[in-house]
């Protein structure tokens, strides 16, 4: 069922003909009218029943005898159908924040993680007629929404190839979003963003995911040493044979290698021997 809009009349002009009706019944009493008075009074009473108020970013829902008549999404004072059912819905932007759900990542590894939607009803009559309650419709899409993403990733790559949930934030928070505004077009709400707010381990696994995280930062941290460490050795070989200082062989090359190496990598600071003598 697609929304479809009324054109109401201004409900002033029903006020004003719900006053005259008054006025002219309350004369007719004066007079002694019989039948004028009774037909005005029923008249004004059936005008009574077709005024409906709509507040500001709200739209009113006209149903007459279980049938969808349109809905009205102007504010102010409007005249509709007599007799006809009205229910308001809200069009204003609403959050809704999930609770902590425990999932399993795609290596299986349980996490925590939560989530805020920012929506907004887009079509009334969906979110009326389609389903039962498009709030707790909401709610449950959201969650389920959020399991499927998260089981999707890594928490972490360790790698550094793929999307993760920690290091992809903006690519996970739009995959969220595009799958929510899908699950939830059928309720007539339309997803304005969806956002990570809580991301974890569970608290089972916490304490060993972090000393991994250590292990590999520390790794990554010594392949760069070495990295440089080479580097420098092989800059220092090259500058002392361009420059003819000292003729090296290939023993006093590995020599001088092995004690640029260790004292570039080793975590202390070298201590210097002086070798007052021969290298042999």
């Amino acid at each position: 069922m697609n929304e479809k809009l009324l054109r109401p009349i201004s409900g002033f002009w029903v006020v004003l003909a719900i006053a005259l009706c008054a006025g002219g019944a309350i004369y007719g009493l004066a007079e002694d009218y019989n039948t004028v008075p009774a037909l005005l009074i029923v008249v004004a009473a059936l005008l009574t029943t077709c005024i409906t108020v709509v507040q500001p970013n709200k739209a009113v829902v006209v149903m007459f005898f279980g049938r969808y008549v349109g809905t009205i999404n102007k504010s102010g004072l409007w005249a509709v159908v007599p007799f006809s059912i009205r229910k308001a819905v809200s069009l204003r932007v609403r959050n809704f924040n999930s609770v902590k759900l425990k999932v399993n990542d795609v290596e299986g590894n349980p996490i925590e993680i939560a989530a805020v939607v920012v929506f907004k009803v887009v079509d009334s009559a969906k979110a009326m007629f389609d389903v039962d309650n498009y709030m707790k419709f909401v709610e449950i899409q959201s969650e389920t929404a959020l399991r499927h993403v998260a089981s999707k990733y890594p928490y972490d790559s360790l790698t550094g190839t793929g999307l993760s949930l920690r290091a992809n934030a903006e690519e996970i928070a739009s995959e969220l979003a595009e799958e929510l505004q899908g699950r939830l077009s059928i309720a007539g709400v339309g997803v304005l963003e969806a956002r990570l707010t809580h991301l974890a381990y569970s608290t089972e696994i916490a304490s060993t995911m972090l000393q991994r995280q250590q292990a590999a930062a520390v790794l990554s941290a010594r392949q760069i040493i070495v990295e440089g460490a080479v580097g420098m050795v092989d800059m220092a070989i090259k500058q002392l044979k361009e420059s003819g200082v000292v003729e090296l062989d290939e023993e006093r090359k590995a020599a001088m290698i092995n004690n640029l190496m260790v004292a570039i990598v080793s975590e202390r600071g070298a201590n210097p021997i002086i070798n007052a003598g021969s290298l042999y």
